[in-house]
């Protein structure tokens, strides 16, 4: 084989096995940029998890400087009392004074109280100021309050799950904090209070995280921060006193995880009701895997389009 046919096998070699790399480490950044999402499963079914906010007993949105992201439901009572601009202003979804997406979104609401009530009652916890709580499930039998910082670690699990069963109330003290961490979009973050509880009130200045699924009331003080999560009431109504920012619009490590609604499937077994399943481990990626794949990335990008420019023929090879 003369020289330059060797040239040429070699070159078409060297792009074959470039091109296997570059596809191969895309699938794999693909892999760890989308699992999460992946496997966030249904604990909030279609309806309601396009919802930031489901009052069944309507929904009042007061003061002024409110922010929304999602949707705004009202069913059965069909009152939503707010005006845009003054009141709050709404991204990511629409206001539904009753409709279609409100009744259904009360029925899979419903469902997903059963469900995650039936998971069982866990460890107990009634005050949780100053607490770090790993992954589970947490109930009190009375009051369950919050003052101070309360950190949700999921220790590298992408699909991290809380679930916290409240007896009769749900508080937190002003300027509260509940802060999830070490975890993905595949988390879920829910605090449940079905039939025959309270209320939910949280004061101002509260920064809040996860989803309040209430039979009864919710009601927030002035510039309380759920960016992270849903207030959804099956009977009574949702209030809102002004400046506050609710929504499913996460950032950060959340990002992704549409309201911390993961961590989780609803399966319903031949006998008795729905029950909620937690979703496997799934490791949280290294910030440093990522910025490494996607440089390999970058530099077999950069030989490809090198080998494929054109070569100066061989001096030799003339004539």
């Amino acid at each position: 084989m003369k020289k330059n046919e060797i040239k040429v096998v070699s070159t078409k070699l060297m792009r074959r096995a470039s091109a296997f790399l570059f596809w191969t480490a895309a699938f794999a950044l693909f892999q760890i940029a989308m699992a999460p999402n992946a496997s966030a499963g249904p604990i909030l079914a279609n309806n309601l998890i396009t919802l930031a906010i489901l009052g069944g007993g309507g929904v009042t949105i007061g003061g002024t400087g409110s922010v929304i992201t999602g949707s705004i439901g009202a069913y059965p009572t069909t009152s939503i009392t707010g005006v845009i601009p003054t009141n709050f202003n709404i991204s990511g979804g629409t206001v539904q004074s009753g409709g279609g997406t409100a009744m259904s979104a009360q029925g899979e609401l419903t469902i997903a109280i059963n469900a995650l009530s039936n998971i069982g009652l866990g460890t107990t916890r009634s005050s949780l100021g100053g607490l770090t709580l790993t992954p589970g499930v947490y109930s009190s039998a009375a009051i369950m309050d919050l003052t101070g910082t309360l950190t949700l670690d999921g220790g590298g699990n992408a699909n991290a799950l809380w679930v916290f069963h409240v007896g009769s109330a749900l508080n937190t003290a002003s300027s509260s904090v509940v802060n999830v961490i070490n975890t993905g979009a595949g988390a879920g973050v829910y605090w449940v209070l079905p039939t025959g509880s309270g209320s939910a009130t949280l004061g101002s200045n509260s920064t809040f995280e996860g989803n309040i699924l209430a039979n009864q009331s919710i009601t927030l003080g002035t510039n309380v921060t759920d960016p992270c999560g849903r207030l959804l009431t099956q009977v009574a109504s949702v209030t809102l006193a002004g400046t506050d920012t609710i929504g499913i619009g996460c950032s950060g490590i959340l990002l992704g995880s549409n309201g911390l609604s993961g961590g989780g499937t609803i399966t319903t077994p031949p006998t008795g009701g729905p029950v909620v399943t937690p979703l496997p481990f799934a490791p949280v990626p290294e910030p440093g895997t990522v910025v490494l794949l996607g440089a390999g990335i970058a530099c077999l990008v950069a030989r490809r389009l090198q080998s494929a420019r054109p070569q100066p023929r061989d001096p030799a090879s003339r004539g």
